[in-house]
């Protein structure tokens, strides 16, 4: 059982940030605020009680984001080999039984997100909970990012890394995972929208 307070959410900022011209991804302002902060405020906020305490994964200007309040940690893997090693440095310092990914760059994320993707991790007895939302076409994808995992998968995730492995979902698929959906009557269709380029940045500002 998940109880009160037993997830760290982690914010994902360790990227190289080179589709937005290899500037900070996650400092970059979102309607006067950085990314990173817009979408750690979030993950206090989410409802449930369930989110305890809170992390970021960076690779650069640490001080910068150690300004946030929460503990800074890079990537314990070398050159920026991408979010599967934020995962790996979240459950390494994780000291919750459950660790709550979400990206830099999704500054609306869902303020039920932890409660959602709780509740389907419990009615499944699954190891992952991983988040899917509607794409332009209204077709559900998955959003590997946007994960809940139990501390307990960090040898597999060590040695998945070990052995060269780097996608998320080629992971996830060696573990019972269940896809959470975000597409329901209510539910924010902006939530999952990311910001990978300063135009898609300046689109998302217009939302």
């Amino acid at each position: 059982m998940v109880g009160q307070n037993n997830v760290t959410a982690l914010v994902l900022a360790g990227g190289r940030g080179s589709r937005m011209g290899g500037v900070d991804k996650g400092l970059q302002s979102f309607n006067g605020t950085p990314m990173a902060l817009h979408t750690l405020l979030r993950l206090q906020m989410q409802r449930g009680g369930w989110v305890g305490e809170q992390m970021i994964n960076a690779n650069r200007n640490l001080s910068a984001y150690e300004a946030f309040g929460v503990p800074v940690w890079p990537d314990t893997m070398g050159d920026f080999p991408g979010p599967l090693a934020g995962f790996l440095t979240g459950l390494e310092r994780c000291e919750t039984p459950y660790l709550l990914t979400a990206p830099c760059d999704c500054p609306l994320l869902p303020l039920d997100l932890a409660d959602r993707m709780v509740q389907a991790l419990e009615a499944e007895q699954a190891e992952i909970a991983m988040a899917a939302a509607p794409e332009a076409d209204g077709q559900l994808r998955t959003q590997p990012v946007f994960c809940l995992m139990s501390v307990l998968l960090l040898e597999s995730l060590v040695d998945f890394t070990q052995k060269g492995g780097r996608k998320i979902d080629a992971w996830t698929a060696q573990h019972k995972t269940v896809v959470v959906p975000f597409n329901q009557p209510g539910d924010d269709p902006r939530a999952f929208h990311n910001a990978n380029t300063l135009a898609e940045l300046r689109a998302l500002e217009a939302l």
